[in-house]
């Protein structure tokens, strides 16, 4: 199986100095949201059809910026509706070679209720922002720690950087200046290295939150509180012993060294099903996500030579 997604991030508020949703070549470059992160890979896999001995599924999937709830759909009727195949090899931009190994992603929101007050007297009220800062500097700390640990052990092989990650990407409250808020919400995001347990993390927050903060915020409103919801958003990719997968693609490329990367992919969860899996695309991560976003025509036209190699051994 060749896979690919079909989703973007967004483009508003960054300085693109061309059409971001019009492909725009420059000398070796093509320019556009997605050329990198992965349409550049999809192109090349439509583009290339043959009679097989051995087929080759093509999978390209939505909602992988966000939930990844497009390969869950797949994964969910493979051996069942649609033929459950051998391995995959997941297209992410990795300059063509062979990524043995991914972190996970996990998903926590939170939502800080307060009780509102006028700000002059504030201690009558709780102000759910106040609490918010609070939890966002647990989970800051909760980082370092995680961070010092890994500089004192080497931390996890080949990943840079070599530890599980926690991260606050965004944070809104609040109603009014002279007001204590009600609301508070915010996002924390969970870079899990393989071997390591997501869920502790979440464990320890939801105990620092029921023993440490909730207690003072009841005291004062029993309406105040905290609600915590989780979700994983992606399971690591682990090198396998002997896979298949990786096996094809060091024939195919030449590639025999160690290569991880620090974000997630859709890779982890088909490999979690149970199919031998890499990841192996063109581009550099470097450029996903950024403005003014390029794929190197010259990384495609590698790419091509990879699937005419994946057709060669399913034709065999």
């Amino acid at each position: 199986m060749l896979s690919g997604h079909l989703d973007v991030v967004p483009v508003e508020g960054q300085p693109w100095t061309s059409d971001p949703f019009t492909l725009t070549p420059k000398g070796d470059r093509l320019y556009g949201r997605g050329t990198c992160d992965m349409k550049g890979f999809d192109a090349c896999v439509l583009m290339v059809a043959a009679d097989l001995k051995r087929p080759i599924h093509i999978c390209l999937t939505a909602d992988e910026e966000i939930r990844m709830d497009g390969a869950r759909a797949v994964i969910s009727r493979l051996g069942k509706d649609w033929t459950r195949p051998s391995l995959c090899i997941v297209g992410e931009p990795s300059r063509m070679k062979v990524v043995t190994g991914h972190k996970g992603y996990m998903r926590i929101d939170t939502h800080v209720r307060g009780h509102e007050v006028h700000s002059s007297n504030r201690y009558a009220g709780v102000s759910a922002i106040f609490v918010a800062a609070r939890l966002v500097s647990w989970i800051e700390e909760r980082d370092l720690r995680n961070k010092a640990e890994a500089e004192a052990t080497g931390g996890a092989p080949y990943f840079d950087p070599g530890w599980t990650m926690l991260h606050v990407g965004t944070l809104s409250g609040g109603t009014a200046h002279n007001i204590t808020a009600l609301d508070c919400h915010f996002v924390t995001g969970i870079r899990v290295v393989p071997g390591d347990d997501g869920m502790r993390y979440v464990r320890e927050y939801q105990d620092f939150v029921r023993r440490e903060i909730e207690p003072a915020m009841k005291a004062v409103h029993p309406d105040a509180g905290v609600a915590i919801t989780w979700r994983v958003g992606g399971e690591p990719l682990v090198r396998e012993e002997d896979g298949e997968a990786e096996r094809l693609a060091r024939r195919l490329t030449g590639d025999n060294g160690i290569q991880v990367v620090p974000y997630g992919a859709e890779a982890g969860l088909f490999q979690a099903a149970g199919i031998s899996t890499v990841i192996c695309g063109p581009g550099d991560i470097a450029q996903a996500h950024q403005p003014d976003e390029w794929v190197e025509v010259s990384e495609l036209a590698k790419c091509d030579a990879f699937i005419a190699g994946v057709i060669r051994e399913c034709s065999a």
